[in-house]
C-alpha cells in the first residue's frame, strides 16, 4: 500500500485507517480544513499529490457542500470524489449549503467528458429511480436504467461512471432542463445561476424524502 487518499471526515470513510497504519507503512493525504486523529499531510486546492510508485501525479480539489472540508482528487483521467458526485446523484448536505454544493459539482462538470468518475458508494440504481420521477422523457436516462439493472442483477458495479453519463443522466448536473423545472413546479426553465440553484435545492430536498 502506497497511499491512501481521504475526501472527508466521516467514518465511513476513515474508520479503517489506523487499523491499516498500523500494518501498513502508507502515506495519507486528507483536506486540510478537517480533523483527523491519525497521522496525514494535509492538503489544499489545487495541490498536487505525488503517488510515485504508481507513477501517478493527482490534484486536488475543493468540492465542498457534503462537509465543508471535502476535496477530490483528479488525475489520470479520473475524478476520486468521495460522496461530492454519486452515479446519477449527489450526496447530501451535511454541513454545506446548495450554492457551495451546486459550485463545486459544476466544477467537476466541467472536467473533460471522458473523464472516469470513481464515486465512493452504489448509489447509481436507487439515485436513477429518482432521476426518472423527475425527468422520464430523457432517453439517455431511460437507457441508463436499463443497463444499470442488468448490471446489478449480476452482482457488477455501476461504476465508475463518466463525466459524459453524468452529464446526460445526473438531475443535479441538469439543473438547465425544461422538463425537470415543469415537473417541480416552476413556472419557468431555469437559466440564471439563482434559478438553477434554486433548481438544484428542490431537488435535493426531494431526493432526501425519496
Amino acid at each position: 500500500m502506497d497511499a491512501i487518499l481521504i475526501t472527508h471526515h466521516h467514518a465511513d470513510h476513515i474508520g479503517g485507517v489506523s487499523t491499516l497504519l498500523n500494518h501498513f507503512p502508507a502515506k495519507v493525504y486528507a483536506p486540510k480544513k478537517e480533523h483527523y486523529e491519525f497521522p496525514h499531510q494535509a492538503v489544499i486546492d489545487q495541490q498536487q499529490v505525488k503517488l510515485a510508485n504508481l507513477g501517478l501525479t493527482l490534484q486536488v480539489l475543493e468540492v465542498p457542500g457534503h462537509t465543508l472540508g471535502h476535496v477530490a482528487y483528479y488525475g489520470a483521467n479520473s475524478l476520486f470524489c468521495g460522496d461530492t458526485l454519486f452515479g446519477a446523484g449527489c450526496g447530501r448536505l451535511f454541513e454545506g449549503t446548495p450554492e457551495q454544493m451546486f459550485t463545486s459539482l459544476q466544477k467537476i462538470a466541467a472536467m473533460p467528458k471522458e473523464t472516469n468518475v470513481y464515486c465512493a458508494h452504489e448509489y447509481t440504481l436507487h439515485n436513477l429511480n429518482f432521476a426518472y420521477s423527475v425527468e422520464p422523457h430523457n432517453t439517455d436516462l431511460i437507457n441508463r436504467i436499463e443497463a444499470t439493472k442488468a448490471l446489478r442483477e449480476n452482482e457488477i458495479p455501476s461504476l465508475p461512471s463518466s463525466i459524459n453519463l453524468e452529464l446526460a443522466t445526473n438531475p443535479f448536473l441538469r439543473c438547465h432542463s425544461p422538463e425537470i423545472s415543469k415537473n417541480l413546479g416552476l413556472a419557468n426553465t431555469a437559466s440564471s445561476q439563482a434559478e438553477l440553484i434554486q433548481v438544484f435545492t428542490l431537488l435535493r430536498q426531494m431526493r432526501n424524502q425519496f
